[in-house]
């Protein structure tokens, strides 16, 4: 039974982290379809970061079920209908929380990684 809860533990930290990624990207950079989104998170992440299909658009959906996320169908350049997901000022605010929460993971993990390097 443990392991189960351990799975869902991992599984909610990767679905938060990319979510987290979703909607800074989102803030960063504007507007943008799922492709674009998954672009440009392997992109700044210097290409170690590749988010598929499969997993970019269950979590796009999962932040417009919450309001975090706002989906707009239009047309492409290239004559294709596309979805375009925007930042909502719930989002903005989500997105703040998670950055603090985020920002503290950071600093308890360097503890346990250089705990030298955190005392100085």
């Amino acid at each position: 039974m443990a392991k189960r809860a351990e799975f869902r533990d991992n599984l909610e930290l990767l679905q938060g982290t990319l979510d987290l990624m979703i909607l800074e990207t989102l803030r960063a950079w504007g507007h943008q379809h799922g492709y674009g989104l998954s672009q440009l998170i392997r992109t700044n992440s210097g290409d170690r970061l590749t988010v598929d299909a499969g997993s970019i658009y269950p979590a796009l959906h999962r932040l417009e079920r919450r309001k975090f996320v706002a989906g707009e169908w239009q047309i492409s350049e290239k004559k294709q209908r596309t979805k375009v997901y925007r930042l909502t000022p719930a989002g903005v605010r989500h997105l703040a929380s998670e950055r603090s929460r985020w920002d503290e993971l950071v600093r308890a993990m360097a503890g346990v990684l250089s705990p030298r390097a955190v005392e100085g």
